[in-house]
Protein backbone atom coordinates (compact mmCIF):
# COMPACT_ATOMS: atom_id res chain seq x y z
CA UNK A 1 0.00 0.00 0.00
CA UNK A 2 1.00 3.49 -1.08
CA UNK A 3 -0.04 6.52 1.11
CA UNK A 4 -0.01 10.08 0.28
CA UNK A 5 -0.04 13.14 2.92
CA UNK A 6 -1.57 16.62 2.03
CA UNK A 7 -2.82 19.63 2.91
CA UNK A 8 -6.35 19.83 3.50
CA UNK A 9 -8.98 19.51 1.49
CA UNK A 10 -5.98 18.71 -1.15
CA UNK A 11 -7.37 15.41 -0.90
CA UNK A 12 -10.33 15.17 -2.90
CA UNK A 13 -8.36 17.41 -5.06
CA UNK A 14 -6.06 14.57 -5.65
CA UNK A 15 -8.48 11.93 -5.99
CA UNK A 16 -10.33 14.35 -9.17
CA UNK A 17 -6.55 14.59 -10.43
CA UNK A 18 -5.95 10.86 -10.36
CA UNK A 19 -9.42 9.97 -12.13
CA UNK A 20 -8.61 11.98 -14.88
CA UNK A 21 -5.62 9.72 -16.01
CA UNK A 22 -7.50 6.92 -15.25
CA UNK A 23 -5.27 6.37 -11.98
CA UNK A 24 -7.78 4.83 -8.72
CA UNK A 25 -6.99 7.01 -5.35
CA UNK A 26 -8.67 5.83 -2.19
CA UNK A 27 -9.54 8.85 0.34
CA UNK A 28 -8.95 7.67 3.92
CA UNK A 29 -10.43 9.35 7.32
CA UNK A 30 -8.16 6.33 9.10
CA UNK A 31 -6.56 3.69 8.81
CA UNK A 32 -10.15 1.41 8.75
CA UNK A 33 -10.29 2.87 4.86
CA UNK A 34 -7.30 2.04 3.57
CA UNK A 35 -7.21 -0.20 -0.03
CA UNK A 36 -4.45 -1.93 -1.94
CA UNK A 37 -3.21 0.77 -3.93
CA UNK A 38 -3.09 4.23 -3.64
CA UNK A 39 -4.50 5.66 -0.47
CA UNK A 40 -4.48 9.66 0.79
CA UNK A 41 -5.34 11.69 3.72
CA UNK A 42 -4.59 14.43 5.30
CA UNK A 43 -1.66 15.53 7.59
CA UNK A 44 -3.96 16.27 10.57
CA UNK A 45 -5.04 12.82 10.56
CA UNK A 46 -1.82 11.22 10.78
CA UNK A 47 -1.85 9.59 13.86
CA UNK A 48 -4.88 7.31 12.89
CA UNK A 49 -2.48 5.20 11.00
CA UNK A 50 -0.29 4.11 13.87
CA UNK A 51 1.72 1.11 13.39
CA UNK A 52 0.68 0.10 9.69
CA UNK A 53 3.21 -1.02 7.26
CA UNK A 54 3.24 1.06 4.35
CA UNK A 55 5.54 -0.19 0.84
CA UNK A 56 5.53 3.91 -0.07
CA UNK A 57 4.49 7.44 1.57
CA UNK A 58 4.07 10.07 -0.25
CA UNK A 59 4.75 13.80 1.23
CA UNK A 60 2.49 16.38 -1.01
CA UNK A 61 3.44 19.70 -0.03
CA UNK A 62 6.39 18.38 2.08
CA UNK A 63 7.80 21.83 4.09
CA UNK A 64 5.22 22.24 5.78
CA UNK A 65 6.95 19.96 8.13
CA UNK A 66 8.16 23.00 9.68
CA UNK A 67 5.23 24.57 9.88
CA UNK A 68 3.92 21.67 12.32
CA UNK A 69 5.11 21.26 16.31
CA UNK A 70 8.36 19.31 17.23
CA UNK A 71 5.87 16.69 18.15
CA UNK A 72 4.17 16.34 14.78
CA UNK A 73 7.38 16.71 12.64
CA UNK A 74 9.24 13.79 14.61
CA UNK A 75 5.95 12.27 14.29
CA UNK A 76 6.21 12.08 10.76
CA UNK A 77 9.59 10.87 10.72
CA UNK A 78 9.20 7.95 13.08
CA UNK A 79 5.77 6.62 11.75
CA UNK A 80 7.92 6.06 8.00
CA UNK A 81 11.50 5.83 9.53
CA UNK A 82 11.35 1.87 8.06
CA UNK A 83 9.00 2.46 4.84
CA UNK A 84 10.89 1.07 1.75
CA UNK A 85 9.99 4.12 -0.57
CA UNK A 86 9.76 7.66 0.40
CA UNK A 87 9.22 10.65 -1.53
CA UNK A 88 8.95 14.48 -0.42
CA UNK A 89 7.71 16.91 -2.94
CA UNK A 90 7.41 20.99 -2.32
CA UNK A 91 7.89 23.75 -4.16
CA UNK A 92 9.55 25.77 -1.39
CA UNK A 93 12.21 23.28 0.21
CA UNK A 94 14.46 26.38 1.76
CA UNK A 95 12.39 29.23 1.08
CA UNK A 96 15.03 31.38 3.37
CA UNK A 97 17.59 29.13 4.76
CA UNK A 98 19.65 26.34 3.39
CA UNK A 99 18.74 24.56 7.27
CA UNK A 100 15.37 23.84 6.66
CA UNK A 101 16.96 21.13 3.78
CA UNK A 102 17.71 18.92 6.94
CA UNK A 103 13.84 18.28 7.25
CA UNK A 104 13.88 16.38 4.06
CA UNK A 105 16.93 14.85 4.40
CA UNK A 106 15.88 13.15 8.00
CA UNK A 107 12.27 12.39 6.78
CA UNK A 108 14.40 10.26 3.86
CA UNK A 109 16.38 9.04 6.48
CA UNK A 110 19.54 10.14 4.70
CA UNK A 111 21.13 11.91 7.92
CA UNK A 112 19.89 13.68 10.44
CA UNK A 113 18.95 17.42 10.80
CA UNK A 114 21.69 17.82 13.87
CA UNK A 115 24.23 15.82 11.77
CA UNK A 116 23.96 17.53 8.41
CA UNK A 117 24.02 20.81 10.82
CA UNK A 118 27.48 19.69 12.27
CA UNK A 119 28.99 18.38 8.79
CA UNK A 120 28.38 21.12 6.49
CA UNK A 121 27.60 24.20 8.55
CA UNK A 122 29.06 26.36 10.86
CA UNK A 123 27.42 29.42 12.85
CA UNK A 124 27.15 32.52 11.64
CA UNK A 125 28.84 34.64 13.96
CA UNK A 126 27.04 35.12 17.56
CA UNK A 127 23.41 34.51 16.17
CA UNK A 128 22.89 30.90 17.04
CA UNK A 129 19.76 29.88 15.12
CA UNK A 130 21.94 31.62 11.81
CA UNK A 131 23.85 28.95 10.19
CA UNK A 132 26.14 29.39 7.20
CA UNK A 133 27.75 26.72 4.95
CA UNK A 134 31.52 25.76 5.87
CA UNK A 135 33.52 27.40 2.94
CA UNK A 136 35.29 23.77 2.50
CA UNK A 137 32.11 21.89 2.32
CA UNK A 138 30.26 23.97 -0.91
CA UNK A 139 31.03 21.37 -3.49
CA UNK A 140 30.46 18.35 -1.17
CA UNK A 141 27.20 19.78 0.69
CA UNK A 142 25.79 20.16 -3.34
CA UNK A 143 27.21 16.81 -4.43
CA UNK A 144 25.46 15.19 -1.17
CA UNK A 145 22.18 16.94 -2.47
CA UNK A 146 22.43 16.06 -5.43
CA UNK A 147 22.99 12.09 -4.50
CA UNK A 148 19.30 12.11 -2.78
CA UNK A 149 17.17 15.39 -4.44
CA UNK A 150 16.13 16.84 -7.54
CA UNK A 151 16.03 20.42 -7.95
CA UNK A 152 14.23 21.58 -10.92
CA UNK A 153 12.00 25.02 -11.82
CA UNK A 154 11.44 23.57 -15.40
CA UNK A 155 12.52 21.01 -17.73
CA UNK A 156 14.81 23.46 -19.07
CA UNK A 157 16.80 23.51 -16.04
CA UNK A 158 17.80 19.73 -17.59
CA UNK A 159 18.15 21.22 -21.06
CA UNK A 160 15.01 19.96 -22.31
CA UNK A 161 12.77 22.33 -24.26
CA UNK A 162 9.04 22.28 -23.68
CA UNK A 163 6.81 24.49 -25.63
CA UNK A 164 3.96 26.40 -23.93
CA UNK A 165 6.00 25.95 -20.33
CA UNK A 166 5.62 29.28 -19.47
CA UNK A 167 3.35 31.06 -16.63
CA UNK A 168 1.09 34.25 -17.66
CA UNK A 169 2.29 37.73 -16.62
CA UNK A 170 1.95 38.99 -12.52
CA UNK A 171 0.74 41.87 -11.80
CA UNK A 172 1.79 42.81 -8.20
CA UNK A 173 -0.21 46.42 -7.12
CA UNK A 174 0.25 47.90 -3.72
CA UNK A 175 -3.07 50.30 -2.42
CA UNK A 176 -2.35 52.52 0.34
CA UNK A 177 -5.71 52.20 2.08
CA UNK A 178 -4.74 55.92 3.82
CA UNK A 179 -3.84 57.44 0.97
CA UNK A 180 -0.48 58.26 2.67
CA UNK A 181 3.01 57.90 1.86
CA UNK A 182 4.36 54.61 3.26
CA UNK A 183 7.01 55.32 6.15
CA UNK A 184 10.20 53.89 5.35
CA UNK A 185 12.11 53.93 8.80
CA UNK A 186 12.35 50.74 10.51
CA UNK A 187 9.53 49.49 12.47
CA UNK A 188 9.02 46.31 14.57
CA UNK A 189 6.82 43.73 14.81
CA UNK A 190 4.63 45.38 17.26
CA UNK A 191 4.47 48.83 15.52
CA UNK A 192 3.92 47.09 12.54
CA UNK A 193 1.22 44.80 14.04
CA UNK A 194 -0.66 47.60 15.89
CA UNK A 195 -0.89 49.99 12.78
CA UNK A 196 -2.75 47.00 10.75
CA UNK A 197 -5.16 46.48 13.79
CA UNK A 198 -5.09 50.67 14.25
CA UNK A 199 -6.39 50.49 10.00
CA UNK A 200 -8.20 47.85 9.85
CA UNK A 201 -11.57 49.02 9.06
CA UNK A 202 -10.04 51.29 5.77
CA UNK A 203 -7.85 48.10 4.70
CA UNK A 204 -10.84 45.76 4.76
CA UNK A 205 -13.35 48.73 3.04
CA UNK A 206 -10.87 49.42 0.15
CA UNK A 207 -10.45 45.29 -0.65
CA UNK A 208 -14.07 44.98 -0.26
CA UNK A 209 -14.90 47.90 -2.68
CA UNK A 210 -12.60 45.92 -5.15
CA UNK A 211 -14.61 42.59 -5.04
CA UNK A 212 -17.86 44.06 -4.93
CA UNK A 213 -17.12 46.29 -8.37
CA UNK A 214 -16.17 43.32 -10.05
CA UNK A 215 -17.89 40.38 -11.17
CA UNK A 216 -14.76 37.90 -11.09
CA UNK A 217 -13.39 35.45 -8.42
CA UNK A 218 -11.69 36.99 -5.65
CA UNK A 219 -9.01 35.22 -3.25
CA UNK A 220 -8.63 37.63 -0.31
CA UNK A 221 -5.82 36.82 2.28
CA UNK A 222 -5.92 37.93 5.38
CA UNK A 223 -3.71 37.76 8.44
CA UNK A 224 -5.98 38.47 11.53
CA UNK A 225 -9.01 37.43 12.50
CA UNK A 226 -10.72 40.77 13.14
CA UNK A 227 -9.75 40.98 9.15
CA UNK A 228 -11.42 38.00 8.26
CA UNK A 229 -14.76 38.58 10.12
CA UNK A 230 -15.30 42.19 8.85
CA UNK A 231 -14.40 41.27 5.18
CA UNK A 232 -16.67 38.43 5.52
CA UNK A 233 -19.15 41.13 6.31
CA UNK A 234 -18.25 43.17 3.72
CA UNK A 235 -18.21 40.84 0.75
CA UNK A 236 -21.21 39.76 0.45
CA UNK A 237 -20.88 37.15 -2.08
CA UNK A 238 -18.17 35.55 0.11
CA UNK A 239 -17.68 32.39 2.16
CA UNK A 240 -15.36 32.59 5.29
CA UNK A 241 -12.84 29.74 6.00
CA UNK A 242 -11.33 30.39 9.71
CA UNK A 243 -9.11 28.11 11.54
CA UNK A 244 -11.88 27.87 14.23
CA UNK A 245 -14.22 25.68 11.59
CA UNK A 246 -14.44 21.41 11.18
CA UNK A 247 -12.53 20.30 8.76
CA UNK A 248 -15.28 19.33 7.10
CA UNK A 249 -16.64 22.47 6.70
CA UNK A 250 -13.00 23.94 5.52
CA UNK A 251 -12.47 21.26 2.89
CA UNK A 252 -16.25 22.27 1.96
CA UNK A 253 -15.71 25.66 1.13
CA UNK A 254 -12.57 25.50 -0.40
CA UNK A 255 -13.68 23.19 -2.79
CA UNK A 256 -16.61 24.74 -3.69
CA UNK A 257 -14.29 27.85 -4.73
CA UNK A 258 -12.67 25.59 -6.88
CA UNK A 259 -15.76 24.39 -8.54
CA UNK A 260 -17.17 28.10 -8.89
CA UNK A 261 -19.62 27.99 -6.02
CA UNK A 262 -18.55 31.24 -4.30
CA UNK A 263 -17.69 33.98 -5.85
CA UNK A 264 -14.80 34.86 -3.04
CA UNK A 265 -13.46 33.22 -0.46
CA UNK A 266 -11.81 35.30 2.69
CA UNK A 267 -9.49 32.77 4.85
CA UNK A 268 -5.47 32.83 5.44
CA UNK A 269 -2.59 31.66 4.10
CA UNK A 270 -1.86 29.40 7.15
CA UNK A 271 -5.20 28.05 6.87
CA UNK A 272 -4.96 27.60 2.13
CA UNK A 273 -2.15 28.56 1.05
CA UNK A 274 -0.89 24.99 0.61
CA UNK A 275 -1.58 22.77 -2.89
CA UNK A 276 -4.59 23.96 -3.63
CA UNK A 277 -5.60 24.29 -7.27
CA UNK A 278 -7.12 28.01 -7.75
CA UNK A 279 -6.30 28.66 -11.36
CA UNK A 280 -10.03 29.12 -12.19
CA UNK A 281 -9.25 32.51 -10.14
CA UNK A 282 -6.43 35.07 -11.07
CA UNK A 283 -7.53 37.95 -8.74
CA UNK A 284 -6.40 38.18 -4.79
CA UNK A 285 -5.98 40.34 -2.41
CA UNK A 286 -3.64 40.77 0.71
CA UNK A 287 -5.13 42.60 3.38
CA UNK A 288 -2.61 42.10 6.02
CA UNK A 289 0.64 40.15 5.56
CA UNK A 290 2.82 37.60 7.73
CA UNK A 291 6.38 38.19 7.83
CA UNK A 292 6.49 34.30 6.24
CA UNK A 293 7.88 34.67 2.76
CA UNK A 294 6.98 31.09 2.05
CA UNK A 295 3.20 31.98 3.03
CA UNK A 296 3.49 34.83 0.38
CA UNK A 297 4.97 32.91 -2.28
CA UNK A 298 2.34 29.63 -1.69
CA UNK A 299 -0.30 31.62 -1.18
CA UNK A 300 0.42 33.42 -4.59
CA UNK A 301 1.07 30.13 -6.24
CA UNK A 302 -2.48 29.12 -5.71
CA UNK A 303 -3.76 31.37 -8.34
CA UNK A 304 -0.30 31.71 -10.57
CA UNK A 305 0.27 28.11 -11.36
CA UNK A 306 0.13 26.36 -14.56
CA UNK A 307 -2.95 25.98 -16.15
CA UNK A 308 -4.15 29.15 -15.20
CA UNK A 309 -4.84 31.31 -19.01
CA UNK A 310 -5.16 35.03 -17.63
CA UNK A 311 -2.59 37.56 -15.81
CA UNK A 312 -2.61 37.35 -12.43
CA UNK A 313 -3.67 40.31 -10.44
CA UNK A 314 -2.33 40.57 -6.53
CA UNK A 315 -3.36 43.18 -4.88
CA UNK A 316 -1.28 44.39 -1.55
CA UNK A 317 -3.69 46.67 0.75
CA UNK A 318 -1.72 48.32 3.32
CA UNK A 319 -1.66 51.35 5.49
CA UNK A 320 1.26 53.74 5.57
CA UNK A 321 2.03 52.77 8.99
CA UNK A 322 2.72 49.64 8.35
CA UNK A 323 6.18 50.67 6.07
CA UNK A 324 6.91 49.56 3.18
CA UNK A 325 5.60 46.24 2.80
CA UNK A 326 6.23 45.71 -1.00
CA UNK A 327 10.01 46.36 -0.73
CA UNK A 328 10.55 44.14 1.92
CA UNK A 329 8.03 41.19 0.24
CA UNK A 330 10.89 42.12 -3.17
CA UNK A 331 13.79 41.88 -0.84
CA UNK A 332 12.49 38.75 0.55
CA UNK A 333 11.35 37.42 -2.99
CA UNK A 334 15.20 38.03 -4.22
CA UNK A 335 16.79 36.24 -1.60
CA UNK A 336 15.14 33.26 -2.62
CA UNK A 337 15.17 33.45 -5.93
CA UNK A 338 18.86 33.56 -5.66
CA UNK A 339 18.42 30.32 -3.32
CA UNK A 340 16.63 28.65 -5.95
CA UNK A 341 18.71 29.21 -8.82
CA UNK A 342 21.73 28.48 -6.71
CA UNK A 343 20.51 25.20 -5.75
CA UNK A 344 19.30 24.47 -9.17
CA UNK A 345 22.90 25.65 -10.55
CA UNK A 346 24.52 23.88 -7.89
CA UNK A 347 22.44 20.04 -8.47
CA UNK A 348 21.59 20.36 -12.39
CA UNK A 349 24.73 18.44 -13.28
CA UNK A 350 24.57 16.11 -10.75
CA UNK A 351 20.85 15.61 -11.51
CA UNK A 352 21.70 15.40 -15.42
CA UNK A 353 24.41 12.78 -14.66
CA UNK A 354 22.28 10.36 -12.50
CA UNK A 355 19.03 11.13 -14.87
CA UNK A 356 21.45 9.93 -18.19
CA UNK A 357 23.45 7.31 -16.82
CA UNK A 358 20.05 5.58 -15.67
CA UNK A 359 18.85 3.22 -18.02
CA UNK A 360 15.58 1.03 -18.61
CA UNK A 361 16.67 -2.68 -18.71
CA UNK A 362 14.48 -4.58 -20.97
CA UNK A 363 13.82 -7.93 -22.52
CA UNK A 364 11.50 -8.45 -25.56
CA UNK A 365 8.30 -10.57 -25.06
CA UNK A 366 6.52 -12.40 -28.07
CA UNK A 367 3.45 -14.37 -26.32
CA UNK A 368 2.93 -17.66 -28.13
CA UNK A 369 0.58 -19.10 -25.10
CA UNK A 370 -3.26 -18.22 -25.23
CA UNK A 371 -3.70 -16.45 -21.70
CA UNK A 372 -5.99 -18.59 -19.80
CA UNK A 373 -7.48 -16.59 -17.10
CA UNK A 374 -8.99 -18.20 -13.28
CA UNK A 375 -12.26 -18.83 -12.54
CA UNK A 376 -12.31 -16.01 -9.91
CA UNK A 377 -11.10 -13.40 -12.41
CA UNK A 378 -13.78 -13.95 -14.97
CA UNK A 379 -16.31 -13.57 -11.96
CA UNK A 380 -14.77 -10.59 -11.09
CA UNK A 381 -15.14 -9.25 -14.55
CA UNK A 382 -18.45 -10.54 -14.89
CA UNK A 383 -19.83 -8.22 -11.76
CA UNK A 384 -18.14 -5.40 -12.73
Amino acid sequence: MCLILAPLAVSSQTVAEGRKFGIKVNKCESADDLKPGINITNYEKLDKFEGIDFEAVILDESSILKSFTGKVRSQIIDFFCKTPFRLACTATPAPNDYMELGNHAEFLGIMSYTEMLAMFFVHDGGQTSKWRLKGHAQDVFWEWMGSWAVVVESPRDLDYEVEGYDLPELRIHEIIADGEEPITENMTLTQRRQARKDTLDIRCQTAADLVNGSNDQWLVWCDLNAESELLHKLIGSSVEVKGSDKNTDKSTRMLGFSCGLYQSIVTKPSIAGFGMNWQQCHNMIFVGLSDSYEQYYQAVRRCWRFGQMHPVDVYIVISAKEGAVKENIARKEADSRRMREAMVEQTKEITKKELKTTCRLSTPYEPTVIMTLPKWEEFNHECA
